[in-house]
Order: C-alpha cells, then sequence, then structure tokens
C-alpha cells in the first residue's frame, strides 16, 4: 500500500515563493470560484427563456441542468489527483481557459442538444478548477492563517450561489438567455490574467504513477451514483433505472475502494480515512448539502410560483440569506479558534436546523416576507458557520502534497450530499403536493391532459389555471382560481414537510458531529505518528479547548 509522506510539520511557508503575495493571490482564487458558485444558480431563471427558444422539453431543461452536475462530480476526484501530479496553478488556468470555451459555446448554442453538451463542457472545467482553488490555498498559507483563509474561500462560494439568481435574473430581463453565459467571459479573463500575475505554483513533487485503474473505475461509478441520485428524484427510488444505477455504482466503487486499498499508487489513499478530522467533517459537509440544496431548490419555487415574484425578484429575496451566510463563513474562523472545530460544525449545523424547524411550521401561502427573512437568516447564519470549519478541518488533515485530493473529496462530499438533499427532499415534497391536488380532475370534470399538468408541478397547475381563466368560458375564473389555491397549499405542505424532515437530519448532523468529529484538526503528520508507536506507549494529543 502506498504510504503518504509527512510534510505539513517541515514546511517553511515564510519562505515559499507565493508567501509574500498570498492574500491578492487568494483574491484571485475567489474570482475563478466565483464564476463556478453562479454558474451554479444563475442557469435556473433562463430555463423558461431557453424553452421557449430552443423549443426544449421538460426533459431537456432538466439535462441542461443534470448535464453539467454528472460530469462535475464524476471527473473532481480525478482532476484533483492531476492537478496533485502536474502542477495546481496549471491546473487552475486551464480549467478557466476550458470553462470559457465551454461558456461561449453554450452562449452561441442553436439547439438543445449542443447546450446539453456544452453543459457538460463546463461541467468538466468546473472540475478541474475547484479543486486547484482549494489545494492552493492550503499549500501556499501557513496552518495558522489558513482557517481563515478557507473561511474566505466558503463565504465567496456561499455569496456566488446567493447572487447568481438575481444576476440571472436581471441579465434576462434586459438580454437573451445566453447573456448568463456571455457574461462569464470577462470575469474568467480577469481571473487568469490576475492568477498568472500572483499565484504561485505547487504540486506533489513525489507523486506516484496515475492511477488508471482508480480513474477508470472512480468516474464511471461516480457517474452511475449521481446519475442514480438526480433519476430517483425525477421518478422514484423504485424505477428500474434508477436501482440499476446505484447497483453499477456499487460494484465500481466497490472495486474501486479494494483497488485503492492494495495499490502503491493510489489516487485516493484511503488510510486518510482513518483520521476523522477528515472522514468526520466530509461526513458534515454531505449533510449541511443535503438540507442546503433541497431547501435552496423549494425556496425559488415558492418565490415565483406561490408569492408571484418574478425571477429577478425572486432572486434579490434570497440575497440576504447569501449575505447572512457570507458573513457567518467569515467570522467562522475565529469562533473556531475559541471553541474548536468540533463545537463550531455542530453549533452551525444546530442552528440551521433549527432555521429548517422555522421554515417548516410559520411558511404558508400568506407568509409575510419578514417571517421568511428571519427564518432565511437563521438558516444562512448556521450554514455559513459551520461550512468553513469543517472544510478546514478535511484540509488540515492531508499532507500538502495529497491537498488536491482533499479537496476533490471536499467537493465531490457537496456534491454527493447536495444531489441527495435534491432527490430525497423532492421525493417527500412531491408525496405531499400529489396528495394535496388529489381529486381536482374528478371534482372539476378535468382533461386527463390538464390533470397531468397537475400532478406534474405547481407551475404546471398555474398554466392550467390560466388556461381556464382565459377560455372566458361560465364560472372559469373560479375554477381558475381554485386549481392556484389547491396547488399553492398542496406546493407549501409538501415544502413544510421537507423542510421538517431537514431540519431532523440537520439536527441529527450535530448530533453525530459532537461524536465523530475531532475538536482540533488532526494533522496526517499526527495520525502517521502515532500509527508509528508501539502500543501502549503513544502520545496522546493536547485536547484543544473543550476537547
Amino acid at each position: 500500500m502506498h504510504h503518504l509522506t509527512p510534510q505539513d510539520a517541515a514546511t517553511d511557508y515564510t519562505q515559499l515563493p507565493g508567501y509574500k503575495n498570498r492574500w491578492w493571490g487568494l483574491f484571485f482564487i475567489c474570482v475563478s470560484l466565483l464564476v463556478i458558485a453562479i454558474d451554479n444558480t444563475i442557469l435556473n431563471v433562463a430555463l423558461p427563456s431557453i424553452s421557449r427558444d430552443l423549443e426544449a422539453s421538460a426533459s431537456d431543461l432538466q439535462w441542461i441542468i443534470d448535464a453539467y452536475a454528472l460530469v462535475f462530480a464524476a471527473l473532481l476526484l480525478t482532476m484533483g489527483t492531476l492537478g496533485d501530479r502536474f502542477g495546481r496553478k496549471p491546473a487552475l488556468q486551464i480549467g478557466l481557459a476550458w470553462f470559457a470555451v465551454g461558456s461561449l459555446a453554450a452562449a452561441l448554442s442553436s439547439s438543445t442538444e449542443m447546450l446539453i453538451g456544452s453543459r457538460a463542457f463546463l461541467g468538466a472545467g468546473a472540475a478541474i478548477i475547484m479543486p486547484a482553488t482549494l489545494s492552493l490555498i492550503t499549500s501556499t498559507f501557513p496552518p495558522h492563517e489558513r482557517s481563515q483563509a478557507i473561511a474566505m474561500w466558503a463565504a465567496v462560494f456561499g455569496l456566488g450561489v446567493g447572487i447568481g439568481p438575481v444576476a440571472g435574473g436581471w441579465l434576462i430581463e434586459r438580454y437573451e438567455w445566453n447573456a448568463v453565459f456571455f457574461v462569464n467571459l470577462p470575469v474568467i479573463v480577469f481571473a487568469l490574467i490576475g492568477g498568472q500575475m500572483l499565484l504561485t505554483n505547487s504540486k506533489d513533487e513525489a507523486a506516484p504513477q496515475i492511477d488508471i485503474p482508480g480513474v477508470l473505475l472512480s468516474i464511471p461509478g461516480l457517474f452511475a451514483l449521481v446519475y442514480g441520485i438526480i433519476k430517483a428524484g425525477e421518478t422514484s427510488w423504485t424505477d428500474g433505472t434508477v436501482i440499476a444505477s446505484f447497483a453499477v455504482s456499487a460494484i465500481l466503487l466497490g472495486i474501486f475502494a479494494i483497488w485503492e486499498s492494495r495499490s502503491k499508487n493510489a489516487m485516493l489513499p484511503l488510510e486518510l480515512f482513518r483520521n476523522m478530522s477528515f472522514t468526520g467533517a466530509n461526513t458534515a459537509v454531505a449533510l449541511v448539502m443535503f438540507s442546503m440544496f433541497g431547501s435552496v431548490f423549494f425556496l425559488s419555487q415558492y418565490f415565483q410560483s406561490v408569492h408571484g415574484y418574478s425571477p429577478f425578484d425572486a432572486g434579490l429575496r434570497v440575497v440576504p440569506m447569501a449575505f447572512v451566510l457570507t458573513i457567518a463563513a467569515a467570522l467562522s474562523a475565529q469562533v473556531a479558534k475559541r471553541i474548536g472545530t468540533k463545537y463550531t460544525v455542530a453549533l452551525g449545523i444546530f442552528i440551521a436546523g433549527m432555521g429548517m424547524l422555522f421554515m417548516s411550521q410559520m411558511y404558508d401561502v400568506e407568509t409575510p416576507y419578514s417571517t421568511i427573512l428571519l427564518g432565511m437568516a437563521i438558516l444562512g447564519a448556521g450554514m455559513g458557520t459551520a461550512m468553513s470549519p469543517a472544510t478546514d478541518s478535511i484540509m488540515g488533515s492531508v499532507p500538502p502534497s495529497k491537498a488536491g485530493v482533499g479537496s476533490a473529496m471536499n467537493d465531490t462530499t457537496r456534491e454527493l450530499g447536495g444531489a441527495m438533499g435534491v432527490a430525497v427532499l423532492g421525493t417527500v415534497m412531491n408525496t405531499a403536493y400529489l396528495n394535496g391536488v388529489d381529486g381536482l380532475g374528478a371534482q372539476f370534470q378535468l382533461p386527463s391532459t390538464a390533470v397531468e399538468a397537475i400532478e406534474s408541478s405547481i407551475q404546471g397547475a398555474h398554466a392550467v389555471a390560466e388556461g381556464f381563466a382565459a377560455s372566458g368560458a361560465p364560472g372559469a375564473a373560479q375554477v381558475s382560481q381554485a386549481i392556484i389555491d389547491a396547488a399553492n397549499q398542496a406546493f407549501v405542505s409538501g415544502m413544510s414537510e421537507a423542510m421538517f424532515v431537514a431540519s431532523l437530519v440537520m439536527v441529527g448532523a450535530s448530533i453525530l458531529v459532537l461524536f465523530i468529529l475531532p475538536n482540533r484538526v488532526r494533522s496526517y503528520d499526527e495520525m502517521s505518528v502515532e500509527a508509528e508507536q508501539p502500543e501502549g506507549i503513544r502520545a496522546k494529543p493536547v485536547p484543544a479547548i473543550g476537547d
């Protein structure tokens, strides 16, 4: 089995070439990250325009979203490993250039097939960029500054996710849908120039040979896993395609784990998982993203469909949550220094869980925005507090030589947790929604096509209602309003149930973190020293505050 080489303690960061410009370098790393973070959410508001212009079906629109997520999640681990081997700065620059080409292709797409292909291409570019950003921070900043730098990284990611819908809404109201892709180009050029001038390359000087079997097993294994999760959210967990995807994933990832445990050139050294600073924090990240992605997915629909806001106005109303998340993430490093990593992460997850619980009980069809805002603020404060110390724990527990692998694992667990959240919470919500609109067809003697549209989504129900209102038939206005009221109430009931489930997951996650996450980040060096000492004389680490 390939053993990692402890390096952190021996590294004199003040003598590294990039030390002098590290904070300016962090600025351009964050600009690079911002492109990906915004791209995650900016496209959602453009989907109606894309549907009209390219005559895209609901299935086409789903693939435009999913193609990016599938390729991104499948390639992260491989791209992180390649960045460690060949250099993180070149990886970042190549990834940005790749993303620019993909953005241009997406903007110029004249068919849904071309747009789906461009989005898959963009997913590969994002998979190159994201591990490079975090691993460059880890290899440039000394341990005592790293937590603050990672806190800024997490804050920018949260900010990007929040301003994406606003930027998208603003662009859509003024330009065509392809503006959401064109806007990436000047930002990427800025990041490329600044990164070239101020970032210093780093890589694993003792990198093993490329783990070809690991690559060939991990990419299709992760692809099948994420595809199964996404498909389950669209259809059902017992769908034949979903079961087949999970079966293929289990076989491939199982063989991958066996191979990695025996290979001297393992791309993901399994000994990393012995350190609970790594495994516990990855678990926490996955569970936080499970609840966050699932809940935010509902909020934009709640604002637009139930409250009737435009995409831009709906995006504006989510910005305060992103702002609170950003502030909390930036301050979380100082909190972690005072009370320790474990208690900061657990506290953040618990606060987020209380935010979810509040939202599940207080949100209704007529809920005023001030009440909605309070719930979002609590949720944002909790998520911001938890995310960056958890990320710092992951990155602090891997040696600098494997920073790309550590970053890729952090990003992969984010994607898997988020996809699972949308799928599981979406299923909870959809079940309640269907129960709420059940019987409308019989009550108003609706044709089967109208019933199918109502059951497909709240947007479909509103479209049916608008059709009735426009028909001018006797009593059409009353029927139209009854369908809208029933669909809105069904959606809110489903959203409340899903958020209640998410709150339970978050509270459970906060308790789990207290049991499994060390309060002080345990570096790979410490784990290696302990493993080499004879049983009975192993030195116990000095506990941090509260340990």
